[in-house]
């Protein structure tokens, strides 16, 4: 596995919690050492060559494109007994890929789950950040989920604190553009849009902002090179997102001036409860 944010918290989370096998991180070299002070794994490699071999769980952390390229590598290499699986944040290339590889022997099993920060890499990784949220399963056919190697896995997921949700790859890639990829670029989109006026260029020196700014724009520290992938292979899903909020902005922008505004607020804050008692 990679040893970045996702990879890192992975390697964390198995040692908080007791984890007997050996954790191996594949990485640059420099990275590799930062994972090993930090205890995020026990050896690490530079090569997928040296790690693969003989290893039953592998998890493939790293940017949603890298892993496609690297599905059909890790069909061939992994021992036959061995649980495949990924973090990638979007899932239909993955498993259609995935589908095409995995045709005997390892089993491939989509996974992402939908914990993490605006900040990356092995510094930011936490033994913690998957506690109490939801850990997306994708198999390649129903199945699958019958394999007593993934249901391992999913005892290891709520081992580390969180909870198993299977679907099916279309449905979490529609779902997620609506609860991942839309907030991140509606804080973009909007400290983006407050960079680019006259009026509010001047907020980060003691501006007209109060802390909900702040809070809403803390995705906004995202970068590029973290969301170019997810961009490019969910792009109709977001676009069908994006549409559907714009009409919404669009119906609150006629009741700016009713009462009838008031039944949207209530609805937010209905799901913002039901969000915090999760």
């Amino acid at each position: 596995m990679g040893t970045g944010l996702i990879g890192g918290s992975w390697g964390l989370a198995l040692k908080a919690v007791g984890y007997q096998g050996v954790r191996i991180g594949i990485d640059r070299r420099s990275i590799l050492r930062r994972a090993l002070q930090r205890g995020a794994i026990d050896e690490g490699h530079e090569n997928l060559e040296a790690a693969v071999p003989g290893t039953d769980l592998i998890i493939l952390a790293a940017p949603v494109g890298r892993i496609s390229l690297l599905i059909p590598w890790f069909a061939r290499q992994a021992q036959p007994s061995a649980l495949v699986t990924d973090v990638g944040s979007v899932k239909s290339d993955i498993c259609r890929r995935a589908k095409e590889s995995f045709n005997s022997g390892a089993l491939f099993l989509g996974g992402h789950p939908l914990a993490g920060k605006e900040i990356s890499g092995i510094d930011a990784a936490d033994a913690a950040l998957f506690a109490q949220s939801s850990y997306a399963l994708t198999p390649l056919k129903p199945a699958d989920m019958e394999d007593a190697r993934a249901t391992a896995f999913c005892e290891l997921i709520q081992r580390i604190g969180a909870r198993p949700h299977v679907t099916t790859a279309e449905v979490h890639d529609r779902v997620v553009a609506y609860t991942s990829h839309l907030p991140q670029l509606l804080s973009t989109g909007l400290a983006s849009l407050l960079s680019e006026l006259k009026e509010t260029r001047s907020m980060g020196s003691g501006g007209l902002a109060g802390p909900g700014l702040l809070d809403f724009t803390r995705l906004a520290d995202s970068p590029y090179s973290l969301w170019r992938d997810i961009l490019l292979t969910n792009r109709g899903n977001i676009q069908n997102a994006i549409d559907t909020f714009i009409q919404k902005l669009e119906e609150m922008k006629l009741r700016l001036s009713e009462r009838a505004i008031e039944q949207d607020f209530k609805r937010a804050a209905h799901l913002r409860n039901r969000l915090k008692k999760r």
